[in-house]
């Protein structure tokens, strides 16, 4: 017999959580029955992501506040937490909709009722391509990015077949050279190749600087973002200047939100890890805090528990690769602990080992761990704790982790 990763987070969830609160034991399509405000985090079956709803709310208000400041939009993105539970509170702060990286994602937005859902990366391939213009007949406001000829041919054959209008954001590659098209003139082909289609609107111009958000250092990192998106405002120009009726420029990051919003010309942000922050943006400094970029608080951890302790000089938790991310440079990083240093141990578990003086943990004590990288640790699971102190509050579905 079969068992599918719902089934066995389910049954994990049944046997050791739930079981000792004897409660019937929900299903994961079924948990919305389940009363979580009875949970405290040491019922919490470890590993877990969990989010403190102190300062995940203090995030999601301080952006949405820097973005009214400033006269700028902001369409945040879904690939950082996956979750609709989210993505309704940021657009209750204010949000002109929600970014999607994947098909998958912007689903989940719009069976939620998310509207202006915005898919930035390319797709080509025919089934993805029939879901998005399912979607823009289900959604309001549902929006594609592209940034190659054949993707317009693609979107245009489907579009027609459907008897529906798609609604457009060229893709102009300022740096990253991953997606999208060179800027200037190419970008401007692009778009009157769209206008010959019907079914196709041009709405304006998208571009991610990914190469600028994590540059060290806020003077150095202001130059670069300003050099980048500086092509992308000249681009929508002359979209502008050649009739296209281009109203939008979204872009930027939260690396560099409170740069891109001082560019005129640049309508919305893109911006992301805000919600939860992690030790790869604290390390970048911040405009007025050093060394340490503090704009936005940590919210996001992982749960882990102690399971060994036969070694003098190390423990061992059940969190491993399959727990936390591992794939940058920096380590997962004990919160509240000092002079411990997490090891990766392989697929379940993690070593602490520990500086002279420092003191280790005992066998059954808990660890919550900043993650290096949040939109990756995200995808390893499929819900969130959402706590507040020691009390849980809500448990998220995360609706669209790559599976």
């Amino acid at each position: 017999m079969s068992v599918s990763r719902r089934s066995l987070l389910a049954a994990g969830l049944g046997t050791g959580l739930l079981a000792n609160l004897e409660v019937p034991v929900p299903a994961l399509e079924t948990a919305d029955s389940f009363d979580p405000t009875r949970l405290t985090k040491a019922d919490i079956p470890t590993p877990a992501l969990l989010v403190d709803l102190d300062a995940f709310e203090s995030n999601v208000q301080s952006m949405a506040e820097h973005c009214r400041k400033s006269g700028r939009g902001f369409r945040p993105h879904a690939k950082t937490h996956k979750c609709p539970e989210i993505a309704k509170r940021q657009m209750a702060a204010g949000a002109l909709g929600i970014c999607s990286a994947t098909v998958r994602e912007a689903e989940a937005l719009v069976a939620a009722g998310i509207t202006g859902v915005l898919l930035t990366s390319p797709i080509v391939e025919p089934a993805k391509i029939a879901r998005m213009v399912s979607l823009i007949q289900q959604g309001k406001g549902v929006m594609l990015s592209v940034g190659h000829l054949r993707e317009v041919e693609l979107l245009a054959e489907a579009a027609s077949a459907a008897g529906v209008d798609v609604d457009l954001l060229v893709d102009v590659d300022i740096g990253d050279r991953r997606t999208g098209i060179l800027p200037g003139q190419p970008a401007l082909e692009l778009a009157q190749f769209i206008a010959k289609h019907k079914r196709l609107r041009v709405r304006g111009v998208q571009s991610y600087a990914g190469h600028a958000s994590h540059v060290i250092g806020f003077e150095a990192r202001e130059k670069t973002s300003r050099e980048a998106m500086g092509k992308s405002v000249e681009t929508r120009e002359l979209l502008n200047k050649a009739g296209f009726d281009a109203a939008i420029l979204s872009g930027g990051s939260t690396g560099t939100y409170n740069i891109d919003s001082t560019i005129q010309g640049v309508t919305e942000l893109q911006v992301g890890s805000y919600v939860f922050m992690d030790i790869d943006y604290r390390r970048i400094g911040g405009k007025t805090s050093g060394e340490n970029y503090s704009d936005f608080q940590h919210s996001l951890t992982v749960l882990a528990t102690v399971v060994n302790a036969t070694h003098p000089d190390r423990v061992s938790v059940d969190a491993g690769t399959k727990a936390l991310d591992t794939t940058t440079n920096w380590k997962p990083e004990a919160k509240g602990w000092t002079g411990l240093t997490y090891n990766r141990g392989g697929d379940e578990f993690g070593i602490m080992t520990l500086e002279p003086g420092a003191k280790l943990p005992r066998i059954g004590d808990r660890i919550e761990f900043i993650v290096p990288h949040c939109d990756p640790n995200v995808n390893l699971y499929d819900r969130i704790y959402a706590t507040r102190g020691d009390k849980v509050e809500a448990i998220w579905s995360i609706a669209a982790c790559r599976s």
